[in-house]
């Protein structure tokens, strides 16, 4: 019975150690997503900086009443907005990417967990039967 109550102890330490998520791999990814996330959110300012000079220049190339000015500020704004979605669409895979990463690495070190929980227990049961 004391042997039952020390495995079942052995087994609840085991499993909620694998319930934090201190593994370095994990940290690593998560400050990997952080990073893409803070990059994500640099070039998106950037490109509404972009849009904002180019609607700026827009208006400056209406007021000299130009239609070809007026089609190349349409352009810059386009231009500024296939940039800032494309620098989106980056960060969001690179974060994606990360997170994948870090759920993978934290599969990992549940099944070991389990797989020591296993071994714990068939032990645990050979004690038993020894009795």
């Amino acid at each position: 019975m004391n042997t039952k109550l020390h495995v079942l102890l052995a087994v609840a330490v085991l499993a909620l150690s694998a319930c934090t998520n201190n593994t370095d791999a994990a940290k690593d990814e998560a400050a990997q997503a952080a990073t893409a996330a803070e990059q994500a959110g640099d070039a998106a300012a950037q490109a509404a900086d972009a849009a904002g000079t180019a609607v700026a220049e827009g208006a400056d190339a209406a007021a000299a009443a130009t239609g070809e000015a007026a089609a190349e500020a349409g352009a810059a704004v386009n231009n500024a907005a296939d940039a800032a979605g494309a620098a989106a669409a980056d960060a969001a895979a690179g974060a994606a990417a990360a997170t994948a990463d870090a759920a993978n690495a934290t599969a990992d070190a549940a099944q070991k967990v389990a797989d020591k929980a296993d071994a714990a227990a068939t032990e645990a049961k050979k004690e038993e039967a020894k009795k």
